[in-house]
């Protein structure tokens, strides 16, 4: 896990926050005032609350601001004894924002594995949240229609062909395992950082850092290994409560799209979105990539502001 006190060069100035309730070390970050119902900020991978940094302190300045780095990122530790499966990181969700820190009337805010894990919450805790603004990211809710583009996106995504290849020759674990060598490849090649200027010497540090060695890297290796090669005896999981679909399908959505994303292909994710939310707003960014808040953080910031003011 990084250091509690690195802030990388002034770059990332948030005072360190910990709980170890679901039985890890977790970090999240928690700034800004009680007013206005709180704003969770979820990240996915290969990043950690870093992503959100450059909109962190101006929304703090309006309400409060949790992000939370998953286990195995960030500042937060990387047990041995854990699957690093969706649903686990779905209860480590659960236990920071409902048992540790118990907030209500929650804007979520969700990125790349952030939309699934934030999702898993909603449907467990729908009175708890407000408002969702999703960000190159996909919402599973179990709708008919959502299967078939994913399976699409997983055949066309150049991050998907690359790790579904690597896999098949042996070689996603060595590549992944070291992940604190490879991740600026992975984000800007794989993903799309469509701003490769932004790609300094402490980028890359802030990045790399936690990934320190192979027994470092099982959170940032188990997301996409679970698409591409799940576990044959594995439970089926279980269909969505639709009492809880209909009540997160109600909730002001939108969805702010880079549309230069090579790993969640707007043209599977923006239909997926619209699957559940027909009637929200779609902004799409022709010049972000996978990562808005990288390439565009200033517009992120105000389209989030926007949609926290109208809503």
């Amino acid at each position: 896990m990084i250091p509690a006190a690195e802030t990388f060069d002034g770059t990332w100035p948030y005072r360190p926050h910990f709980t170890d309730a679901a039985g890890f070390r977790q970090h999240y970050v928690d700034e800004g005032a009680e007013h206005g119902g709180p704003v969770v900020f979820l990240h996915g991978e290969p990043t950690w609350g870093y992503l959100w940094r450059h909109l962190i302190g101006p929304l703090a300045r309006e309400r409060r601001v949790v992000v939370p780095d998953h286990m195995g990122f960030g500042k937060s530790a990387t047990p041995a004894d854990r699957t690093y499966l969706a649903a686990e990181h779905v209860d480590n969700l659960e236990t920071l924002l409902v048992d540790v820190l118990d907030l209500h009337d929650i804007t979520l805010v969700l990125h790349d594995w952030g939309g699934p894990i934030g999702t898993g919450f909603m449907l467990r805790h729908p009175d708890r949240v407000a408002r969702i603004f999703a960000t190159n990211t996909v919402l599973p809710l179990g709708l008919p229609g959502y299967d078939k583009l994913m399976a699409e996106n997983m055949a066309d995504s150049h991050w998907f062909r690359w790790a579904g290849a690597a896999h098949a020759n042996g070689t996603l674990e060595r590549a992944l395992g070291g992940a604190g060598d490879s991740v600026t490849h992975l984000m800007l090649s794989l993903q799309t950082i469509a701003r490769p200027q932004i790609v300094t010497p402490t980028w890359v540090r802030a990045y790399a850092a936690h990934f320190t060695d192979r027994a470092a890297c099982e959170g940032v290796l188990r997301f996409p290994q679970q698409l591409v090669a799940p576990d044959p005896e594995a439970a089926p999981a279980p269909d969505p409560d639709p009492a809880a679909v209909a009540a997160v399908r109600a909730k002001p959505a939108m969805l702010v799209e880079g549309m230069r994303d090579t790993a969640l292909l707007p043209r599977h994710v923006v239909p997926a979105f619209r699957l559940a939310f027909p009637d929200a707003p779609v902004i799409e960014l022709p010049d972000a990539g996978h990562f808005p808040s990288e390439d565009a953080p200033e517009t992120l910031l105000a389209l989030l502001q926007l949609f926290l003011q109208t809503t």
